[in-house]
């Protein structure tokens, strides 16, 4: 993304250009599925527009992509469900409201896992969205969408969200960077919900210097971010549920990232985080689904004009995320009681924990693999995923270790890493202590510029 900026505002590349080649590279590249809608002629209006005016912030004339449950003004908001397919919000999202007034320009929305249950962007009315890497994998979920459109270079950059791991686990599996800020960083109107506590806008792009710009704006926080002296850096590296077991492709680019960091002086703490396993279960979905139950119907049917939004389930495409509706969701099947006691395992189980982890070792960053395996195969990997010599359920094993840190609302980055030879992407995770963004932001730059080095 810097390239494309730099370029527009050195003058040797203009916005309407730019959009014009986006716009035919996404054109040319629609089985990938990474657009749901295209905004074509707005957007050149506002690119021509913008190489007229005087530059408007630091996004001047920049396209990007924006995940299809965020809403743009005049544009169909579906959360890749053919149910809201008609809705189309008359205002944006608050966050775009801040890229706006930026300089950047909306070039469409983008695929996601429908109603951004899931990890794998494959079972909605859209069709998936495939991986650059290699078309016959996902690219993950539920912002694979924007996964895909930042990979395949259809945008420079562009906005998932992450709830879970949204954002970090399709950024990790198509190769690129992606950021889940502290919760509350970014505003958080106009957004399809699941989850209050847990759900939050995050930024996808190339690299991680990419995302200290996106940051800037989208939180209006210009502190600085550079990269620190790697000898000035300690890192607890947990063991157990987040590196056993792993894919043979992921150990061998985590063991690799590991060796770079130590021999350039990064220090690396081994941690235990207690009773992790079985947090998601315990706490994660109960949370989420509970909290999905009292705001996703109620927007279904503002969003659509029917007063008994339940009668819309059989419009759900995917049959997994289908029957998580019909059956925990619109009944309400999580108790106030089991809700309060998920809140209390997260509370003193995670939050306790990270917070003894920062407190106890100095830590500045929890380094972990992002995913436990690479991208799975869109025919045969989307539901179970053989991970270790047995079958797994694709959507927990994913996100097993982007979970916690989401659970406990802390700010998490992943940074691809692309210096371990030929492969799959996979991406190194970096979790730090709430309210620390830019400070981990400047780590990632950090661990990106000695991972590059030592390809």
């Amino acid at each position: 993304m810097h390239t494309a900026l730099s370029r527009l505002a050195a003058g040797t590349l203009t916005s309407v250009s730019l959009t014009e080649e986006l716009l035919t590279r996404a054109e040319r590249a629609g089985d990938l599925g990474a657009y749901v809608t295209l905004d074509a002629d707005r957007a050149l209006a506002e690119a021509a527009a913008a190489d007229r005016g005087p530059a408007r912030g630091p996004l001047h004339g920049l396209p990007i992509a924006v995940k299809d449950n965020i809403h743009v003004a005049g544009l169909p908001n579906t959360a890749a469900c053919e149910v809201l397919a008609g809705f189309v919000p008359d205002r944006d999202a608050q966050a775009i409201t801040r890229l706006r007034a930026a300089g950047a320009i909306v070039l469409g929305k983008t695929n996601m896992h429908e109603l951004a249950l899931g990890a794998t962007t494959t079972g909605g009315p859209y069709g998936p969205a495939r991986n650059p890497a290699d078309p016959t994998r996902f690219a993950g979920g539920s912002s694979g969408g924007t996964a895909t459109a930042v990979a395949a270079g259809l945008a420079p950059a562009g906005l998932g969200t992450d709830t879970g791991g949204s954002v970090r686990v399709p950024a990790a599996l198509t190769g690129i960077a992606g950021l889940r800020p502290t919760r509350g960083r970014y505003p958080a109107g106009g957004v399809t919900p699941l989850s209050w506590t847990r759900d939050t806008i995050g930024p996808m792009a190339p690299t991680v210097a990419d995302l200290v710009l996106l940051d800037s704006v989208l939180a209006a926080d210009h502190d600085p971010a550079e990269a620190p002296d790697p000898r000035e850096i300690l890192l607890a590296v947990p063991e157990h549920h987040f590196t056993e077991p792993l894919h043979p492709r992921t150990a061998e680019v985590w063991e690799h990232s590991l060796d770079v960091l130590r021999t350039a002086g990064v220090r690396l703490v081994p941690v235990q985080l207690p009773e992790v396993e079985t947090a998601e279960e315990r706490a994660g979905f109960p949370i989420t689904l509970y909290e999905a139950a009292r705001q996703l119907p109620q927007y279904l049917g503002k969003a659509t004009g029917h007063t008994d939004p339940a009668k819309l389930l059989d419009r759900i495409t995917d049959r997994h995320v289908q029957a998580t509706m019909a059956d925990v969701v619109f009944p309400r099947a999580v108790t106030e009681r089991a809700y309060e006691a998920a809140l209390r395992v997260r509370d003193r189980v995670l939050v306790d924990g990270y917070r003894r982890i920062f407190r106890i070792t100095g830590a500045h960053a929890v380094l972990f693999p992002t995913t436990p395996l690479p991208a799975g195969r869109i025919d045969t990997d989307t539901e179970r995923v053989r991970l270790d010599g047995a079958l797994r359920p694709s959507f927990p094993t994913y996100i097993r270790n982007t979970g916690p840190g989401s659970m406990a609302a802390l700010p998490g980055l992943t940074v691809p890493v692309w210096s371990a030879g030929p492969g799959l992407p996979v991406g190194v995770a970096l979790d730090a202590p709430w309210n620390t963004d830019r400070q981990l932001l400047g780590i990632g730059l950090l661990v990106e510029k000695l991972l590059e080095a030592g390809a």
